[in-house]
């Protein structure tokens, strides 16, 4: 059986990425709604229910079921596995259980998203790069940093999802598409790692581009005005590769979920899984070092030393946190000066390894007067004292520049702040829900219904449709998260999501957690503890 590229393009509905993207992740939420609403969580699965009736046929049992048609049909129009008229009319929906309905929608979902993504893909390349207007505003450099090696993308892209098509075409029901994921993630998907690393220059020459360039930003808008685009704006086909190969990895652990446990199609999982995740990674990897490099540069021309000079740039350092604190004057005891007298200004720069204490000079420098390694930090919150010394804590170096223990009491500007500045110092402290040593309990959980950039380094960017453990709340609308399905921890605001209040979700949500990380969690927790002794 035969067939290019187009037929299955065309075949699936005509959504660009980013609309399958948004759609996929706002059913997500609702489900995960009416689940949290429901006694028992099996209840609640609308998107992936069986049909209560399947289609009456003759040839059900005595032939085998039919290859698929779908990739010559460009008629329909599908969002399911159970809609496409082919695995309706083969009587298959009646022989297979639920559970495994649920694993051919989710590994169909794979399939049908990639044709979306190659779609959207396409249109970037078409429509804007190859754009004879375009062509002649770039120079040659700006036109390289901004679509970088797009087209090793889409051609990785376009390999994948023909040997995707191969496998949907092979039988009505699908065998398996993780073992796939698998060859190409390890082989081809480096490409992914290339063009993330290039964000951060992508998007300043954007943004110079369309300040210092008017035929660029005229050109821009006219195209983003085409029916094509259906309202998308230009940097959100940008974007696409990135948020591709983050949504592959999620789709992978929909359809770990779904599989039987310790059988080949788990294996098979688990080893794609593990190959998406070390990409991503990567991909991260090299959009932090970028803005880091640079950050660093920044923050040791700022700095002039009263004590023994620190060297601050380094390849393995990185800013955690930076800002302003009130820190006491005189001894703890002296409380009868009046309170604009009690505290003086100090700046902290936080790094993954080291505290430098300054304060600011004139001409934006900051003075360090003390420093410690990170390790060495330990920090006290103080019990409701009043007024004047609420948001205060205690922060002492074991050993600082002096080489001696120093001890500092320090106020924030909010209950927020306190507690943000105090995991960041001292990150292994236990926090209000649960401890960071045992993520073996039942802690709140929320699921994230707008999506947030983080603003500050100790802040966690949220996705629609993440879920998160509550490691931390404060009383003026900051929640301390751990996402589930990264590990990734940050703060953000309340209002970003919807807490999770079925515990028997909350407990599913976990176990599926840990089936996902099983493989490489036992390592995690040797490496943590490691770590924290």
């Amino acid at each position: 059986f035969s067939c290019n590229l187009p037929d299955l393009l065309y075949s699936f509905p005509g959504l660009l990425y980013q609309e399958y993207r948004d759609k996929s992740t706002r059913e997500e939420i609702e489900t995960r709604r009416l689940q949290d609403s429901q006694t028992d969580p099996e209840e609640a699965s609308p998107s992936e229910e069986t049909p209560s009736e399947a289609e009456p046929t003759s040839t059900t049992e005595n032939k085998a079921p039919p290859q698929i048609n779908l990739l010559r049909n460009s008629n329909s129009r599908f969002n399911l596995w159970q809609d496409l008229p082919e695995v309706q009319s083969s009587g298959v929906l009646s022989i297979l259980q639920p559970d495994e309905i649920k694993l051919q929608e989710a590994m169909f979902e794979l399939v049908t998203s990639e044709a979306s993504y190659y779609k959207s893909l396409n249109l970037l390349v078409s429509h804007f790069m190859e754009n004879e207007r375009l062509k002649k505003i770039l120079h040659q450099s700006e036109a390289h940093i901004l679509f970088s090696n797009v087209l090793d993308v889409m051609a990785v892209s376009e390999r994948f999802l023909l040997d995707l098509e191969q496998r949907v075409e092979e039988n009505i029901v699908i065998s398996d598409v993780c073992d796939i994921v698998y060859q190409h993630t390890v082989n081809h998907f480096s490409v992914y790692i290339t063009y993330v690393s290039n964000q951060t220059y992508q998007e300043r020459t954007y943004k110079q581009l369309l300040q210092d360039k008017p035929a660029f930003r005229e050109v821009i808008s006219q195209l983003e005005l085409d029916p094509k685009c259906k309202g998308l704006s230009f940097s959100s086909f940008l974007i696409l590769p990135f948020q591709r190969i983050t949504r592959l990895k999620l789709l992978v652990q929909n359809i770990l979920k779904k599989v039987e446990e310790k059988s080949d199609r788990e294996s098979t999982a688990l080893d794609a899984h593990k190959e998406l995740e070390t990409v991503v990674k990567a991909c991260n990897e090299g959009v932090r070092k970028m803005s880091r490099t640079e950050q660093m540069i920044s923050i040791q021309k700022k700095l002039e030393f009263k004590i023994k000079s620190v060297p601050i740039i380094s390849h393995s350092r990185w800013l955690l946190k930076q800002g302003e604190l009130q820190q006491m004057n005189g001894p703890k005891t002296s409380r009868t000066l009046r309170t604009k007298k009690l505290f003086r200004e100090i700046y902290l720069f936080l790094f993954n390894d080291l505290l430098v204490i300054c304060r600011q000079i004139p001409g934006d420098k900051y003075q360090v007067f003390d420093s410690a390694p990170r390790g060495l930090l330990r920090v006290e919150e103080l019990e409701d004292q009043g007024q004047s010394l609420a948001n205060v804590f205690i922060l002492r170096l074991l050993e600082n520049a002096d080489d001696r223990e120093a001890s500092y009491m320090l106020k924030a500007s909010s209950q927020s702040e306190m507690k943000r500045w105090m995991i960041s110092l001292a990150p292994n402290r236990r926090t209000k829900f649960v401890s960071f040593t045992s993520r073996l309990v039942d802690c709140p959980q929320i699921q994230c219904v707008h999506p947030y950039v983080a603003q500050q380094p100790d802040e966690l960017s949220l996705e629609l449709a993440d879920v998160l453990n509550i490691l931390d709340k404060t009383d003026d609308g900051w929640i301390f998260g751990e996402r589930l399905h990264d590990q990734e921890r940050g703060w953000f605001p309340s209002s970003m999501g919807e807490e999770i209040l079925n515990p028997k979700i909350r407990a599913q949500n976990l176990k599926e957690c840990f089936r996902v990380h099983k493989s490489d969690d036992s390592q995690r927790r040797k490496l943590g503890s490691r770590n924290r002794q």
